[in-house]
C-alpha cells in the first residue's frame, strides 16, 4: 500500500473516526468540530487527506495551531500536533482561563512521543480540565510520495556538517532517529539496520533508530513479523556518499522541472491565457504526472500530444489542439471536459518550458557534465584533458554562477580533489564572486577531496554497474550510487565492510527480545502525577474510559482489516539520506521497485533537494550557519 494511503489511514482511523466514536453523545448523530495542526501535521493532512473525508466525519474547519484563530467556545477541537515547545504553548493558550476558552474541550494527538516535562506541564494546567484524549500516534515524518518521505529538516543538513554546531548535532539525530521510528512503526516493519561505515556519524545515528525501534517493538510485538518481513533492511545514508547526483542536470521530467523551474512547495505556476496565471499543484492525485514524472524529457511532450489526440478522439472533439492558444479555446467551449484538459495545458506548458531552458544553454552543460561524471565521453573512451571542455563555459557570460559552480564541482570530484593554485585559476576563469567560494571548499565537510595540498583523503567508491547501452540518452548516461546500493542490498551483495548491519548480524528468526519501552502516559493516572489536581482526575478519568490498553501507542482503536491492508507482504529496503535526497534518487525507488517485482523500496532523507537548495546549504556551512535559507 503506497505510504500516503497508509498515513492518510492512519489518521482517518485512530484520529478523526476514533474521536467520532468514543466521544460522540448521540451515537448516529455527527457532532462537528474543529481540526487544529501544526506545520508538519498540516503537510500530512494536506498530503493523505481529502476536506470531503475530513467533513464527512464532522469536521468543519481545519486551522494552523500558531496563527490567530476566532474562538469556538461551544465546539470540541482536535489538536494534531507535534509535541514541541511552541505547539504546547499554543495549546495551553486556548484553555488558559477556567471560564473563557477557545474550544469546548480538546482531543490531543502527538505526532510523536511526548517528553515527560512536557506531559507534566500539561497535567498541570488549567488545560487538563478540558483534554478528554491525549494520546501519541507516532507518525513524524510528511509522507511526499506512494514511494518517498521526507523528515522536513532542512537545518539538518547545517547541524550535521557545520563544525561549529557540534553541541546541538546528537539532539538532532535524536529527532530523526525518532521519526524514521514513526515511519518504520506505520510500514510495521522492524527491520535490520546497516549504514555506511565511512562516515563515522552514521553508527552513532544508526544506534538511536536501533534504541527508538526496540521500544516500539517491546509495545507492538507484531512488528516486523514474519518471513518476508524478517528481510527488510533499513540504510542509513550521508549526503557525503554521493554529490554528484546533487549537482548534475537531471533530464527526466520530475527532476528537471524542480531544477529548472520556479516551483515552491510543490506548486506551478503558470499563464493559462492573456494576464491569467494559473496555480497547479504536482502532486501525486494528477495521473498523468504520475505517469510522466520518471520520463525523460525527450519523450514527455510526444506522450501528452498523442494522449491528448486520444482524448480528442475518444470524446469526439473537433481540434488540432497543436498549440496552448488552440488548448486554451477548447477548455473555454467544453466546460465539462475542463479538468481533464487543463491537465494536458499544465504538463504541454511544463514540458515547453523545461525545453526552452534545455535550449538556452543547459544542453552544452548536460554533455560536458555526464563527461566529468562518468569520466568517459558518449561512445566511451575515457577522457584525457576535461580542462579543454569546461573553460568554454566557464568564460560564458551568459551562464549562471551557479551552474558554473557545478561544473567546477564536477571536475574536481573526476579528479578526487586539485591543488590550491587550480582552485585559484577555475576562479578566476568563472568569475565567481568571493562570497560564492564558500559553495565549492565546504564540500570538503562531506568528506570530499576539494583543495588538496597532495593529501587526499582515502576515499572508498562503491563497484559501479554498467548501465550504458544504445538505448540510453547520450545527456543522461549517469546512474545514481544509490540505485546500485538499493539493488546490491536486494541482491545481498552489498559490502559488508563498507554497509555494515548494526550489531554485526542481520535480523531474522532469532531477534532478541527487546526492551520494555516506557510508557509515560499510560501512568497518567498515578497519585504522583494527579493528586492535588481536578483537572488530572478529570484526565484520567476520560482516558480510562477510553478503554485503552496503553494511551501511548494507541491500541484502543485498531481496525483489523485496515492493519491487515497496511501490511503489506513484501520485503522493503527502506533507505535514508541524512543530508537530503534528490528527486533522481526517488526515481531509483521506483525503477528498483519495478524491477525486483517482489521487493518494495522505499526512499527518503531529512528533507528532498535540489540543486540548487544543495549549494545553498552548502555555503552555509559557513560560520555559525545562520545564512540557512529558509526551509523550502
Amino acid at each position: 500500500m503506497a505510504l500516503k494511503s497508509l498515513v492518510g489511514q492512519k489518521i482517518m482511523n485512530d484520529v478523526i473516526m476514533a474521536t467520532v466514536k468514543n466521544h460522540n453523545k448521540t451515537p448516529g448523530k455527527l457532532e462537528w468540530r474543529v481540526l487544529i495542526v501544526d506545520n508538519q501535521s498540516m503537510k500530512m493532512i494536506s498530503a493523505c487527506t481529502k476536506m470531503q473525508e475530513l467533513s464527512g466525519q464532522g469536521i468543519t474547519i481545519v486551522e494552523t495551531i500558531d496563527k490567530r484563530r476566532e474562538p469556538l467556545p461551544h465546539m470540541e477541537a482536535i489538536y494534531l500536533i507535534t509535541p514541541s515547545e511552541a505547539s504546547i504553548k499554543c495549546l495551553l493558550a486556548d484553555f488558559q482561563s477556567q471560564h473563557r476558552t477557545t474550544y469546548r474541550a480538546a482531543h490531543v494527538y502527538f505526532t510523536e512521543v511526548c517528553p515527560d516535562e512536557k506531559f507534566k506541564e500539561i497535567c498541570s494546567s488549567l488545560a487538563a480540565k478540558r483534554i478528554k484524549t491525549l494520546k501519541e500516534i507516532n507518525i513524524a515524518f510528511t509522507p511526499y510520495e506512494a514511494q518517498v518521505f521526507s523528515l522536513d529538516r532542512r537545518e539538518a543538513f547545517n547541524l550535521l556538517y557545520n563544525p561549529n554546531k557540534g553541541n546541538l548535532r546528537s539532539q538532532e539525530l535524536e529527532k530523526m532517529a525518532e521519526q524514521i521510528a514513526t515511519l518504520c512503526s506505520t510500514l510495521g516493519e522492524y527491520p535490520s539496520i546497516r549504514y555506511r561505515a565511512d562516515y563515522e556519524r552514521n553508527l552513532e545515528f544508526a544506534q538511536m533508530v536501533q534504541q527508538k525501534l526496540d521500544a516500539y517493538k517491546a509495545d507492538e510485538p507484531t512488528m516486523g513479523e514474519g518471513p518476508e518481513k524478517a528481510k527488510t533492511q533499513l540504510l542509513i545514508l550521508d549526503r557525503g556518499f554521493d554529490t554528484v547526483s546533487c549537482l548534475l542536470h537531471e533530464l527526466t521530467f520530475q527532476a528537471m522541472t524542480y531544477d529548472l523551474l520556479s516551483i515552491e512547495n510543490d506548486v506551478y505556476r503558470y499563464e493559462a491565457s492573456a494576464n491569467q496565471m494559473k496555480e497547479v499543484l504536482l502532486d501525486e492525485k494528477d495521473d498523468l504526472w504520475i505517469e510522466m514524472r520518471h520520463q525523460h524529457i525527450a519523450v514527455v511532450s510526444q506522450n501528452v500530444t498523442k494522449k491528448l489526440k486520444k482524448f480528442n478522439q475518444d470524446k469526439k472533439i473537433q481540434s488540432d489542439g497543436k498549440s496552448m492558444k488552440d488548448l486554451s479555446q477548447m477548455i473555454k467551449k467544453m466546460p465539462q471536459h475542463q479538468k481533464d484538459l487543463a491537465k494536458f495545458s499544465t504538463h504541454l506548458n511544463l514540458a515547453e518550458e523545461c525545453m526552452k531552458c534545455y535550449q538556452g544553454y543547459v544542453d552544452k552543460l548536460c554533455k560536458v557534465e555526464q563527461d566529468l561524471a562518468m569520466g568517459t565521453d558518449a561512445e566511451g573512451e575515457r577522457i584525457r584533458d576535461h580542462m579543454r571542455n569546461i573553460v568554454p563555459i566557464l568564460l560564458d557570460q551568459n551562464v549562471s554562477i551557479k551552474d558554473k559552480i557545478r561544473i567546477i564541482l564536477l571536475y574536481i570530484q573526476s579528479k578526487n580533489g586539485i591543488s590550491e593554485e587550480n582552485f585559484t585559476k577555475l576562479i578566476q576563469h568563472a568569475q565567481i564572486p568571493p562570497e560564492d567560494k564558500d559553495m565549492i571548499t565546504n564540500l570538503a565537510l562531506l568528506g570530499c577531496n576539494v583543495v588538496v595540498d597532495g593529501n587526499r583523503r582515502k576515499i572508498w567508491q562503491i563497484k559501479r554497474k554498467e548501465r550504458v547501452t544504445e538505448q540510453t540518452y547520450q545527456m543522461s548516461r549517469w546512474t545514481p550510487i544509490a540505485k546500485d546500493i538499493m539493488e546490491d542490498a536486494i541482491e545481498d551483495k552489498l559490502d559488508n565492510s563498507h554497509f555494515p548491519f548494526l550489531g554485526g548480524q542481520r535480523q531474522g528468526s532469532n531477534l532478541k527480545t527487546a526492551p520494555t519501552r516506557p510508557r509515560r502516559l499510560k501512568d497518567s493516572s498515578s497519585s504522583s502525577l494527579s493528586s492535588g489536581s481536578s483537572g488530572l482526575l478529570y484526565l484520567e478519568d476520560s482516558i480510562n474510559h477510553s478503554g485503552a490498553k496503553s494511551v501511548r501507542y494507541g491500541h484502543w482503536h485498531k481496525d483489523k482489516a485496515s492493519q491487515g491492508a497496511s501490511q503489506k507482504n513484501l520485503p522493503r529496503i527502506i533507505v535514508f539520506i541524512m543530508g537530503g535526497v534528490t528527486f533522481s534518487e526517488l526515481r531509483c525507488a521506483y525503477e528498483v521497485t519495478n524491477d525486483k517485482k517482489n521487493w518494495e523500496v522505499i526512499v527518503g532523507g531529512s528533507h528532498i533537494i535540489t540543486p540548487t537548495s544543495f549549494l545553498d546549504d552548502v555555503k552555509a556551512l559557513s560560520g555559525d550557519g545562520s545564512a540557512i535559507p529558509d526551509a523550502e
